[in-house]
């Protein structure tokens, strides 16, 4: 009996092995465009820096956020960048010297600090929470209720451009909260007509967080091998997704509103060759 459980068992990692090298070399719908924006992003840096345009972060406290402001920082593509949160963290080195600092009251927002999101070029948020850390109700106020209050002063502020971190597996008509809000706010952000949204869905993220949550830290020892294996199946390391979203502004795409998959922030981060 232990013998045929073994030979099951092995024969379905087996079967998973495939199914998962499958994914991971299968082209995605609009492969080529994204893997050409993500080669023009590079020779168009210094031409967007002297258009001197001015954009915000949301969300730079967390740990995508952290990595967007190093990218953009490192970049160095905006003659000004305001970052929007509770809380002021400390930058030292003169490479910080464009940052803007701005402390707020997320229950306040349209109605103490809507001028804050006024004249910027583009908006960049990486707000969230999680159920287990906030409760359910908390986490539908910072994820849905925060982050469409901050799309729609973003977008009454004039901002063209508004990039979104959403999640893996975002579907509005989900039975399951996290994705379900996710997907609301992809599509509320969507009626809002910018000139420009990008909405980007990375998997499982990889980064060591300074806040311990047992499940995520569980979820990302059992899938670090695929991040060798198959980096773009399940997979995305924080850097990753700030860099896609810094080329996405470099190199936005001709439609209006665009969706990245986790495959496709790979790729138009440059992670996975096209």
């Amino acid at each position: 009996m232990f013998q045929i459980g073994a030979t099951v068992f092995a024969g379905f990692v087996v079967f998973l092995g495939i199914i998962i090298a499958w994914l991971e070399v299968t082209p995605i719908e609009g492969q080529k465009e994204i893997c050409r924006m993500a080669e023009a992003a590079a020779g168009k840096e210094d031409e967007f820096r002297s258009t001197n345009q001015t954009a915000f972060v949301v969300g730079y406290t967390g740990e995508t956020g952290r990595a967007l402001v190093e990218e953009l920082v490192n970049r160095n593509i905006f003659q000004k960048l305001v970052l929007i949160g509770r809380r002021e963290l400390n930058y030292e080195g003169e490479k910080y010297n464009k940052l803007e600092q701005k402390v707020v009251d997320y229950e306040k927002l349209a109605d103490d600090h809507a001028d804050l999101f006024k004249g910027h070029n583009v908006g960049f948020c990486c707000l969230g929470t999680t159920r287990g850390k906030s409760g359910a109700e908390g986490f539908k106020r910072v994820d849905h209720d925060y982050v469409m209050m901050t799309a729609k002063l973003a977008k009454e502020g004039g901002c063209g451009h508004f990039l979104l971190q959403s999640s893996q597996g975002a579907n509005k008509d989900s039975s399951f909260l996290y994705p379900k809000v996710k997907g609301q706010v992809d599509a509320e952000c969507a009626e809002l007509g910018f000139e420009k949204l990008s909405i980007f869905r990375p998997g499982v993220l990889m980064v060591d967080r300074k806040e311990s949550r047992p499940g995520e830290w569980f979820a990302r020892k059992m899938l670090a091998p695929l991040k060798y294996i198959a980096p773009t199946v399940m997979t995305c390391p924080v850097e990753t997704v700030a860099k896609a979203m810094v080329n996405a502004v470099l190199a936005p795409s001709d439609k209006p509103a665009e969706i990245y998959e986790n495959k496709a922030v790979h790729l138009l981060a440059k992670a996975k060759s096209c």
